[in-house]
């Protein structure tokens, strides 16, 4: 049988009521105690990000260019340089 691992516990002093509000409705909505919330949380904010990829990049800003033509935006461009 395998030994029981020691838990950290975790005190926070000064949590705007607001905050602790807003942290107990999240962890209503998520069917969490709050520590289970905060623990989630924190994993969440220190977990090492997922490297980016250029693909992650496909399609963004497309509603920008619709209806506009992007060689003409980059003579236009060209253009003002030479102003």
């Amino acid at each position: 049988m395998e030994e029981p691992r020691p838990v950290a516990t975790l005190n926070v002093k000064g949590l705007p009521d607001a905050l602790y509000k807003r942290l107990q409705a999240r962890a209503k909505r998520d069917r969490r105690s709050v520590a289970q919330e905060v623990t989630y949380l924190l994993a969440e904010a220190l977990e090492k990000p997922k490297p980016l990829s250029i693909l992650d990049l496909r399609g963004l800003g497309r509603d920008l260019w619709t209806g506009n033509d992007a060689a003409l935006h980059v003579e236009r461009e060209r253009a003002d340089w030479d102003s």
